[in-house]
C-alpha cells in the first residue's frame, strides 16, 4: 500500500497536553518554539528528579510570590527582604531601575545596602505607555525620605525620555539626583564598541 504525504500534513508528534506545555514554554524570553521544545523533552525524560519538583515549586510559587507594595520587587512577602533590611534604613540612597531584573543585577553586582524603585516600564508613546502606567507618583511621594536618588535607566530613548520626565518631577526638592555613567565596559577593547559608547565614555571622562 502506497501512503501519500499529505496524509500526514497537520499530523501532531505528541499529545495535547506536551504540545501546550511546549506552547506556554515558549512564550519565555530567550525560548522560541525549537528550545521549549528541547526543554520539554529534557523535563520528561527526568520527570521524577526534575519535572515533579519543578511543578511543586511553580505552584508554591504562585502562591506565595507578591510584589512589594513598597518598591515593587518581588518576594514572598510585602514589604520585601530588601525594604526590611534595616541596614538598608540607614542608607540615604534610592536607585531607580525599570523593571525588577535590574534590581536583582544591581544586588548581583553586591553595590552596597541601598534601597530600590522599580518603575515598572519606561515612557513610551509608541506603545502607549505614559506616567500613569510607571509608579512615578509612588517614586515621587517617597522621595524625601533620600538624600540622593540615582537614575539607573537603560541608555536607550525611551530610557532617557523617562530619565528626564523624572528628573523634571523632582526638580525643587532638596535631593541630590545622580545617574548611571556609560561608557566602556571593564575588559572592553576600543575597538570593538560602537560610536555612541565611544562618544559617551569620552564625555563622561574623569581625573586620574
Amino acid at each position: 500500500m502506497i501512503f501519500s504525504m499529505s496524509n500526514f500534513n497537520g499530523s501532531k508528534s505528541s499529545g495535547s497536553e506536551i504540545e501546550q506545555l511546549v506552547q506556554l514554554l515558549s512564550r519565555l524570553p530567550g525560548l522560541g518554539p525549537r528550545s521549549a521544545r528541547r526543554a520539554v523533552l529534557h523535563l520528561i525524560k527526568r520527570k521524577d528528579g526534575l519535572m515533579i519538583p519543578l511543578s511543586g515549586a511553580l505552584q508554591r510559587a504562585v502562591e506565595a510570590v507578591v510584589e512589594c507594595t513598597t518598591c515593587g520587587n518581588i518576594d514572598t512577602i510585602s514589604p520585601c527582604s530588601i525594604c526590611c533590611d534595616p541596614r538598608r534604613m540607614q542608607n540615604s540612597m534610592l536607585i531607580i531601575v525599570e523593571d525588577v531584573g535590574d534590581l536583582w543585577a544591581l544586588e548581583r553586582a553586591t553595590i552596597g545596602p541601598v534601597r530600590y524603585h522599580v518603575l515598572g516600564g519606561v515612557l513610551s508613546p509608541l506603545d502607549g505607555i505614559g506616567p500613569q502606567d510607571l509608579t512615578i507618583d509612588a517614586l515621587i511621594r517617597r522621595a524625601d525620605e533620600f538624600g540622593e536618588i540615582v537614575i539607573a535607566l537603560n541608555a536607550t530613548v525611551e530610557g532617557q525620555t523617562t530619565a528626564y520626565f523624572i528628573t523634571d518631577r523632582l526638580n525643587g526638592m532638596d535631593i541630590k539626583i545622580t545617574r548611571l555613567a556609560h561608557g566602556i565596559p571593564v575588559g572592553g577593547e576600543l575597538d570593538f564598541l560602537d560610536e555612541g559608547t565611544l562618544s559617551q565614555a569620552l564625555k563622561a571622562r574623569t581625573s586620574l
